[in-house]
């Protein structure tokens, strides 16, 4: 297959969506899902480099067109958090489910902390913000430990489908 990328890359649209949409359905209620680590962690620990990076970049560059934080943010985040897993992949079993979710709730628990705290000077009452920041941290940790699998197994899937739809033609 040429182009892993496209195939991780839509699959995060899908996720991208879905959590769009679950947050808005969610803004009654004052809670905001973050998934972050769910748009690095499989890229990072399956594919090359190269291709992986470029997932979490064009990830990157998707969640900062939705969002109202500076130009460019969760693009260097994700591009970061890519980077540590990656070079973190070859010591830890990256094919095992169980792993590939607590790397994501790890690099979901990195990617919201920095995010918090840069974002937090911009708050007129920084102190007022953490309890629910601490909230909104508890709710995106327990989706994230719900959707994982699901997610990494339709990555995963995708995958398979893509290569295998390519040798076909042939």
């Amino acid at each position: 297959m040429r182009r892993p990328w496209l195939v991780i890359f839509l699959s995060l649209l899908l996720l991208w969506l879905l959590v769009t949409q679950l947050n808005h359905y969610l803004a009654v209620w004052r809670v905001y899902l973050f998934a972050g680590g769910l748009f690095v962690t499989y890229a990072a620990l399956q594919l090359p480099l190269r291709s992986g990076l470029t997932a979490s970049l064009l990830a990157g560059l998707l969640c900062d067109a939705n969002s109202p934080v500076p130009p460019g943010t969760h693009l260097l985040l994700f591009a970061a958090a890519h980077a540590v897993v990656f070079h973190l992949r070859d010591r830890i079993p990256r094919d095992q489910t169980l792993t590939r979710v607590i790397i994501a709730l790890l690099a979901n628990l990195a990617l919201f902390l920095v995010f918090s705290f840069v974002l937090i000077g911009l708050s007129p009452a920084p102190a007022v913000i953490w309890p629910r920041l601490i909230f909104d941290l508890v709710c995106s940790q327990v989706f994230i430990a719900l959707v994982a699998p699901w997610f990494f197994a339709l990555q995963t899937r995708a995958l398979e489908l893509a290569a295998t739809g390519r040798r076909s033609r042939y």
